[in-house]
């Protein structure tokens, strides 16, 4: 049980990566808070593991919502440990793409969605560990996008800019608190068969793609469950001595050649 007496806060853990994670989380012993917009969506993690699982509802985009979860975290479980940012999302549909297409609209509601909520979470839970002054762990949500782009299918360049900036944040962050041991990670995949990828599942061309510029395990789109260990890992105490670290969990994505 290798998260055992651990209490987390999972933000975007109703469904998804983050749901996956938190079932992960669960099994491995630890006491988990749910963050997400519809409360139903948890409903097979709390029949499942009942007195381990709270869940708040919220916006991830408001910033009362981390603090929210937090306290629930504390209150229930007497303490925060460890922080999973997952929330985040497509904001194509809301005006973003290349650059010069990319409206003001698109821009904003892009960041929003993708950076300020992680911001929110992350201070919420910093604020939180410097309170009870014995550490703690926080897990970011970044993207292969951040730095290894795909300009012909995945052009959604305010979504790139939020996920390179996770980066910077997290390992600005993780220099300026690893004396307090907090550590500050984060996992950067590539495309995972969510809700959000649907688009891409769609589209047969896309998907040709993907099975090139993902070619392990026979070259294919990733799954929730392939990020779970590494979430695993990156919150338990077997990862004591990692901050600062970016982790491509992306199916070979950037280190392949494949055009796109």
């Amino acid at each position: 049980m290798r998260l055992q007496n651990k209490s987390i806060v999972i933000v975007g853990g109703t469904s998804g990566l983050g749901l996956s994670a938190a079932q992960a989380c669960a099994a491995e012993g630890a006491s988990v808070v749910v963050v997400g917009r519809d409360r139903a969506k948890a409903s097979l993690l709390i029949d499942q593991f009942s007195t381990q699982v709270r869940v708040v509802e919220g916006d991830a985009r408001q910033a009362e919502t981390a603090d929210r979860a937090v306290r629930e975290a504390v209150a229930a479980f007497n303490g925060l440990d460890g922080l999973y940012h997952v929330a985040g999302g497509s904001g194509r549909s809301q005006g973003d793409g290349p650059i010069d297409e990319t409206t003001d609209a698109g821009w904003d509601y892009t960041l929003r969605q993708n950076l300020d909520c992680v911001f929110f979470s992350n201070r919420a839970a910093l604020r939180q560990f410097l309170k009870q002054g014995r550490g703690g762990v926080i897990l970011n949500m970044a993207s292969v996008l951040g730095f290894s782009p795909s300009p012909r299918f995945f052009a959604s360049h305010a979504y790139a800019a939020a996920k390179a900036a996770i980066i910077g944040m997290t390992k600005s962050a993780a220099a300026y608190y690893a004396s307090k041991n907090i550590r500050i990670n984060a996992l950067a995949p590539a495309l995972i068969e969510t809700p959000m990828a649907q688009r891409a599942v769609r589209d047969d061309e896309i998907m040709q793609f993907v099975a090139r510029k993902q070619p392990l395990d026979g070259g294919r789109i990733g799954q929730p469950q392939d990020l779970d260990e590494a979430v695993i890992y990156l919150l338990s105490d077997a990862s004591r001595f990692v901050t600062g670290q970016v982790l491509a969990i992306d199916g070979g994505w950037s280190v392949s050649d494949a055009s796109g």
